[in-house]
């Protein structure tokens, strides 16, 4: 795991923790353990931009559902059409720029959980300079295979 990643699982467990840290609160909902719970819809979120930075297409498509709405550049596109025209460009900007990642909150509400995170990219990409910030909103659900991201909102601007 990544320090940028570390950095984001630890930032969102305490997050989770704190929203159920109560004195002698139970973290367990039935038979689901909340912050556990919660800890897996950030892993998600985790190995899907490990994924991407790594190319690996298989283990994307893992990760995304077969609904996806993916929202960037006033485009909305499905999960067929991330997979085909979005992710290699995705893949490509990913192993070429250095992005920092800072987690801006996390909420979780039965089966939905959304994680809202903002970025900063610098570096050479296609002989331009990068310098830019972003956000990034990626909403999940809980399903048999476990979480999976449902929708994703990215925007960005010049630093």
């Amino acid at each position: 795991m990544s320090s940028n990643a570390l950095a984001l699982f630890l930032s969102v467990a305490l997050l989770a923790a704190s929203d159920h840290a109560r004195p002698n609160a139970s973290l367990r909902v039935g038979r689901i353990d909340l912050l556990a719970d919660s800890s897996a819809a950030v892993r998600t979120v985790m190995r899907f931009h490990d994924a991407v930075r790594n190319g690996n297409t298989a283990a994307v498509k893992k990760l995304i559902a077969s609904d996806l709405r993916v929202l960037e550049g006033g485009e909305v596109e499905n999960r067929a059409q991330y997979l085909s025209n979005h992710l290699p460009a995705d893949i490509e900007f990913a192993k070429a720029v250095r992005s920092e990642s800072r987690v801006v909150s996390y909420t979780r509400q039965g089966s939905v959980a959304w994680l809202v995170s903002t970025s900063t990219a610098t570096r050479k990409f296609n002989g331009r300079d990068i310098n830019s910030v972003g956000a990034e909103l990626m909403i999940l659900s809980r399903t048999e295979k476990g979480w999976q991201i449902r929708a994703i909102h990215w925007s960005s601007a010049r630093r």
